[in-house]
């Protein structure tokens, strides 16, 4: 019974500070605009990013023998 007279105000004032914290992100106009992000992300920007040099095209010719495998990593693994 004694446990009541800690955890009831104790979730008193949670509750008070989520009530802030709400109110603070209403006040500050966090909820002003709910659709756009969801539009911009399908919007198509052609301009975004450099141009893709020739070099770069080329420059993954990374074949299957170049890539580490546990048993080149361990030394063979044959004991």
């Amino acid at each position: 019974m004694d446990i009541l007279l800690l955890l009831i105000p104790l979730s008193v004032v949670l509750a008070l500070l989520i009530g802030a914290g709400f109110w603070w992100s209403v006040a500050s106009g966090q909820f002003d605009d709910l659709e756009g992000p969801a539009h911009r992300i399908l919007d198509d920007d052609d301009a975004g990013g450099p141009p893709a040099s020739p070099a770069a095209e080329g420059a993954n010719t990374k074949t299957v023998d170049d890539t580490l495998t546990p048993i080149k990593l361990s030394g063979g693994g044959g004991r």
